[in-house]
């Protein structure tokens, strides 16, 4: 059974940073499209970041230049560089794994990020 689990989210200062992590368990990451979502409260979740198995890569535009999605199949962990947090970040966080085409579509628990003073 395929698990993701995030970790690395937390309360951290305007201007701050964080590091999210997410480990895939139970497949190979290296067959996976990978990304980051996050749902605030009220809102639609939505697309922050994601990854293709060849590490081509795409942003949301308010995090453009200050995110950085990266991933090590050899650890079989994605990651979320967030640096320069506004308050508008603020979520939670989820890892998603996708192979299309075999209908595989796997998601994580959510993390808690915020972001306040």
């Amino acid at each position: 059974q395929v698990q993701l689990v995030e970790s690395g989210g937390g309360l951290v200062q305007p201007g701050g940073s964080l590091r999210l992590s997410c480990v895939v368990s139970g497949s190979i990451v290296s067959r996976y499209a990978m990304g980051w979502y996050r749902q605030a409260p009220g809102k639609q979740r939505e697309l922050v970041a994601d990854i293709s198995r060849g590490g081509s890569t795409n942003y949301v535009d308010s995090v453009k230049g200050r995110f950085t999605i990266s991933r090590d199949n050899a650890k079989n962990t994605m990651y979320l560089q967030m640096n320069s947090l506004k308050p508008e970040d603020t979520a939670v966080y989820y890892c998603n794994a996708k192979i299309i085409v075999l209908g595989y579509d796997y998601w994580g628990q959510g993390i808690q990020v915020t972001v306040s003073s």
